[in-house]
């Protein structure tokens, strides 16, 4: 006898997640258990989330990687975001206007080629930015761009994101 389940909704897996003691992203069809990342990968997310908020001016804000973000039929939870429409309730869901993904051995495939596609399908999102933790590097897709790929890298090097009005010094993220 075989066992068939069938593919989790969002909006079931929504209901699922929201229960469980731990988060999990929504690949479309079953729910991804998130795993801990390396000392170099929290530190990159720490310190470009804290150039952010220095940076940054209302209505946007800096968020970490607590909130999830709805893309079509997939739940993501970026390790940073930016967003400028704050939601008018205390939900766990986000609309934001800039997506950072941090690299890990574990996710370099997903964060280039699955995410930048989901990341691309939902309007709100203008820039979708990538940060490599072995070096100072940041691949960066814009909206504007026809989501084709740039990149700015080393230490002299500034990550612009005009679409939220700052730019942050590649320095403020990878010296240490």
């Amino acid at each position: 006898m075989s066992v068939s389940l069938k593919p989790l909704t969002v909006e079931e897996f929504l209901e699922w997640e929201r229960a469980q003691p731990f988060r999990y992203e929504f690949d479309g069809i079953q729910p991804v258990a998130m795993t801990g990342g390396s000392f170099e990968h929290a530190r990159t997310i720490t310190r470009l989330t804290t150039a952010l908020g220095t940076r940054l001016r209302p209505p946007c804000e800096a968020i970490g990687s607590e909130l999830k973000v709805l893309t079509p039929g997939r739940v993501r939870y970026p390790d940073a975001s930016v967003v400028c429409l704050v939601p008018e309730t205390d939900g766990d869901v986000v609309e934001p206007t800039i997506v950072f993904e941090v690299l890990s051995p574990s996710s370099v495939l997903t964060d280039r080629r699955v995410k930048v596609a989901e990341y691309a399908a939902v309007p709100g999102i203008l820039v979708y930015a990538i940060l490599e933790t072995e070096a100072p590097r940041v691949s960066i897709r814009r909206r504007s761009a026809g989501w084709e790929e740039d990149a700015v890298e080393g230490l002299d090097a500034e990550l612009p994101l005009p679409e939220v009005g700052v730019s942050i010094p590649l320095s403020a993220i990878y010296t240490r």
